[in-house]
């Protein structure tokens, strides 16, 4: 039993649970049923799992220049309460739960295969990170609840493969108002954001409210059109602003320390120094973000083509469900956007946390993680700007950013021993599965599980319906709002914003021209 709990266990924790190999396994399957070369298999492959690699090594990079900037926040705010942190969480909770969840995502994986295969939802979850943090969190929640081991493998197996199936579907239409096809999905737990986004932005932004991507500067500003040089810009204005408050707030010997790591060195040494450091990591931020950018142009070019084969021969109609930077092409002015707007949202959820809701009914104080704030607020103000523009994008992350403070200081409650921590599980749909599912799994072992598995199967429903009734029949959940005119792709174009428009990537240096696209 124990060879079979490690070779689980390697499975999950050295193969599935590092997105960039699943995918690679992915890609490959795709291309070999498409009856490529075994070049062609391998080199495929290999640029699929680099894509994501660099998206991995871009969001180090955002965490990274993130952790000072947090740091200084939490102290000029002068605030103690959990931050929202799903890897710390999933981290502790491995030492106790280690074996049941990856039974548990093994089965839940295959589950989702065999939905896929078997109902209309044909959406592949390959965010396999996001998949390990489902898993954790269901196995928590039913196994604080007292349920038996066996109970909590098996039901926990059959919700994981439901949502891993159910909310790609259920997000689709807004996401193919992104992306103008049904080419990709989005795979990533923080879809009620996102459709909260969406909802929002239709309301709010309505026909009039123009893109975040047709921002009119003046010529001395023409050099903000430049996502990566803009998103610089403002994240060094940010470090300096946050960073002279947390100076005077704290004292120079405590905010040098800001930069300082685990082991405290690397603080900074004076002023001037402590102020160029945050011009440094505001920097960095760029060059993270144009990391990611850069990674999901690479991966979506090996693996859109492999699900064709996936389509045709193991799950036909396939879609490939990927992680939140999957979108931040489509509108890069919204990703930062709606970063600050679900940001600030975090700021006043605070705010009401600690002036109410906490001293109230007990909530917990939820310190705005920049990190989640980050990737879900800027996929959310891509999808507000989809259906709202700017006005949208503003509006739609900001009540992501609400969701996304307040969720997490109800999820503490069905927790157990785990609600305790200085951590809990960040993105809206740990929020809302977990809640209910941990307020039904207090009914029992019987009763428990019926109304978990009921839970499950309104949720499969829900989404069949949305796929059959919105997906199907091209449903535009933004209410006529007029989409950008489309552009004829050539080589080495990638979409990068809404109505399939297009942005030429120049090929490397010393590359030959590539030859004209053939007339109509």
């Amino acid at each position: 039993m124990n060879i079979l709990v490690s070779i689980a266990e390697f499975i999950v924790n050295e193969i599935l649970s590092v997105p960039a190999y699943l995918i690679g396994i992915i890609t490959a399957v795709g291309l070999i049923a498409l009856r490529k070369s075994v070049g062609q298999v391998i080199g495929g492959a290999l640029k699929a799992t680099l894509g994501f690699l660099l998206i991995g090594a871009g969001a180090g990079l955002v965490t990274s220049s993130l952790r000072p900037l947090g740091v200084m926040i939490q102290g000029a705010a002068g605030s103690q309460g959990v931050v929202p942190t799903n890897e710390a969480i999933v981290g502790i909770a491995q030492d106790e739960f280690g074996a049941r969840v990856a039974w548990l995502m093994i089965l839940g994986f295959a589950i989702s295969l065999v939905l896929a295969r078997f109902t209309p939802l044909r959406y592949v979850f390959l965010t396999g990170h996001h998949t390990l943090f489902m898993a954790t969190l269901l196995t928590i929640v039913l196994a604080t609840a007292g349920l038996p081991g066996v109970t909590v493998v098996a039901v926990g197996g059959i919700l994981l493969g439901v949502v891993m199936v159910a909310l790609p579907a259920i997000a689709q239409p807004w996401t193919k108002r992104i992306t103008g096809d049904n080419s990709i999905a989005i795979g990533h737990f923080g879809t009620l954001g996102y459709i909260a986004s969406g909802v929002t932005g239709r309301f709010v932004g309505g026909r009039k409210s123009p893109s975040t991507e047709d921002l009119k500067l003046p010529e001395s500003l023409r050099f903000l059109r430049d996502s990566m040089v803009a998103t610089a810009l403002s994240m060094v204005l940010m470090y300096l602003v946050v960073g002279l408050i947390y100076l005077g707030r704290a004292g120079s010997e405590t905010a040098f320390a800001a930069f300082a790591d685990d082991s405290g060195a690397g603080a900074a040494t004076d002023v001037g120094n402590y102020l160029m450091m945050g011009v440094t990591q505001g920097l960095g931020f760029g060059v993270a973000v144009a990391v990611i950018l850069f990674g999901v142009r690479t991966i979506l070019g090996e693996l859109v083509p492999a699900f064709q084969g996936i389509a045709k021969r193991v799950v036909p109609g396939a879609v490939p469900a990927l992680d939140a930077p999957i979108v931040f092409p489509y509108a890069q002015n919204a990703v930062l956007i709606g970063f600050v707007s679900s940001f600030v949202a975090g700021l006043v959820g605070l705010a009401v946390l600690s002036l109410w809701l906490g001293p109230a009914f007990g909530w917990i104080l939820v310190l705005p993680g920049l990190v989640p704030h980050f990737f879900t607020g800027g996929a959310a103000g891509v999808y507000g700007n989809a259906t709202g523009g700017r006005r949208g994008a503003i509006a739609g992350a900001f009540v992501n950013g609400l969701l996304i403070t307040f969720l997490p200081a109800l999820l503490v409650r069905v927790l157990g021993s785990f609600g305790s921590e200085n951590t809990t599980f960040g993105d809206t749909d740990f929020g809302w599965y977990g809640i209910l599912l941990g307020n039904a799994a207090k009914l029992g072992t019987v009763w428990g599980v019926v109304t978990m598995l009921l839970i499950g199967a309104i949720l499969l429903l829900v989404a069949v319906a949305v796929q059959r009734k919105l997906v199907d029949t091209d449903w535009d959940p933004s209410g006529g709002r007029p989409r950008a005119a489309a552009a004829a792709p050539v080589d080495g174009d990638v979409p990068v914003a809404a109505g399939r428009t297009y942005a030429r990537i120049a090929p490397p240096r010393g590359a030959p021209t590539p030859p004209p696209p053939p007339a109509e």
